[in-house]
Formats: C-alpha cells, sequence, structure tokens
C-alpha cells in the first residue's frame, strides 16, 4: 500500500481540531498531520481543488462530489454591544431584532432567506469586518457561537437566538478519495478505538506482535526458621528415641 507523506485537513473558522489532531498523533506517528485554516467559503473548494485530503467545512456540500458526515450543530447567537439593551435578556427572538441593523457578511454561514431587523447599506465583506461595525454600535450581527467567541472583545457580548437557523460543520472529502488515511480520520472523528477503526491504524495494530509473556518458574517450597529462643530460658531436652520393653521369655511346658 502506498502511503501519502502527510495527511492534509482543511478547517474553517470556528472549528477547533485540536483533540483530533492530538489522537492522530498518538495513533499515526509517521503519518504528519496537515492542518490548513481556509476561509468559510472556501472549505468546499478546497476540497474539490485537492488542497486537502479531507476538511471539516459547514454544510451544505455538493453530495454528487463529497462524502459528509455532519458532526455537530451549533447555537446562534446575535453579538451586540454590552451597553445594549438586549443584554438584559438570557435569550432573544428573531423579533426582538426588528429595530436593529441586522449584517449580513458575503461570508455567512447561516444562508438567510429571510434576514430580521432593518437590512444595512451594504453588506460586509467578512465576519471580521461586520464584528467592527457592531463595535462601533452601527447595528448587530449574528453568527454561530464558535464565531462569537473567535472574535470576542471586550466591548461586546452575546446572547443565544432560538428561532434562528444554525450552521452545521461535517467531515467532508473528495468521493473518489476514500483513502485508509481519509478511513483513520474518519474513525477518529467518531471515536472508534484503534482496533475497531478500518483505517492504517488498524492494520499497524493487528501487525504488532503481542508482547511474550515471561516463564515463570515453580517455587521453592519455604523453610520454616527455627523460632529464637527468649534470653534466660533453659534450652528443652531433645525427647529421647523410644525404646521397646523385653518382657520376660515365657516358660516352656
Amino acid at each position: 500500500m502506498q502511503v501519502n507523506p502527510s495527511f492534509r485537513l482543511a478547517y474553517v473558522p470556528g472549528v477547533t481540531p485540536g483533540k483530533w489532531a492530538r489522537v492522530w498523533g498518538e495513533r499515526l506517528p509517521d503519518v504528519p498531520l496537515d492542518l490548513v485554516a481556509v476561509p468559510s467559503t472556501d472549505g468546499e473548494r478546497s476540497l474539490r481543488e485537492g488542497d486537502a485530503d479531507a476538511g471539516l467545512v459547514r454544510l451544505p456540500v455538493d453530495r454528487d462530489v463529497l462524502s459528509a458526515i455532519p458532526l455537530y450543530t451549533e447555537t446562534t447567537v446575535v453579538v451586540f454591544p454590552k451597553d445594549h439593551w438586549l443584554a438584559a435578556a438570557d435569550e432573544v427572538a428573531l423579533a426582538d431584532l426588528a429595530d436593529d441593523v441586522v449584517f449580513h457578511p458575503l461570508d455567512d454561514t447561516l444562508g438567510w432567506t429571510d434576514l430580521p431587523g432593518r437590512p444595512a447599506i451594504e453588506r460586509p465583506a467578512t465576519t471580521a469586518d461586520a464584528i467592527e461595525l457592531v463595535a462601533a454600535n452601527v447595528g448587530v450581527l449574528l453568527v454561530p457561537q464558535s464565531l462569537a467567541r473567535l472574535h470576542h472583545r471586550r466591548d461586546l457580548t452575546y446572547r443565544p437566538v432560538a428561532d434562528a437557523p444554525q450552521s452545521q460543520v461535517a467531515l467532508s472529502w473528495p468521493q473518489e478519495q476514500t483513502t485508509d488515511l481519509v478511513e483513520e480520520f474518519i474513525g477518529i472523528v467518531r471515536g472508534r478505538t484503534v482496533n475497531s477503526s478500518r483505517g492504517r491504524g488498524a492494520v499497524q495494530a493487528a501487525a504488532e506482535p503481542e508482547p511474550k509473556k515471561k516463564a515463570t518458574q515453580p517455587r521453592k517450597p519455604q523453610q520454616q526458621k527455627p523460632q529464637p529462643q527468649k534470653s534466660g530460658a533453659k534450652p528443652r531436652p531433645k525427647p529421647k528415641a523410644a525404646t521397646a520393653k523385653r518382657g520376660k521369655p515365657k516358660r516352656r511346658s
């Protein structure tokens, strides 16, 4: 089997592949894992053009070309200045944003069909640009919670929005390139052990010889140690050997 010199994993902003990368390093130490950070809008393109072997991307993707395993769904939050009246609420509804300017950046990850609130004069190029406008108290922004944390600022806060669209993160790869290394990473994100995995790590584990057991020698019978005598005590006399008593010879009649 031909082994790739490395495994390239693309990931979009807000996704943290660190825990899976650590497992990869433990399971396949001879295959470097190259983490490739890509913009939110370039996750699918990086896989189509061969810039990565697999990717942690946001759905949807073209299922005619790419395979995808959904991993988790993120909570959507609204980001606003700390002195905004929304800070008094524990949870926000879309109807609460009717009087606010709601930014819709070009790299939006929520796929809005009907954006709430009032539209901005123009769409910010990126989520980072939209965050700057929110900090200037121009409007608010709806994003997955991981992106709110990624662009954290001391003067901003956020609240969950229960009735907003949500973003789903998935592991994706080209359908025609489901290699052993791809199978290995699938096993890692699904929590499979090395023995239950279908990838290269399972082959390596099966090929490793079991450790030899050390031969155990029979134990020698333990001899009882003589008990030490107490000081001042007289030694016990050795018992005399028993002698048979001889009786008187019987007279012959």
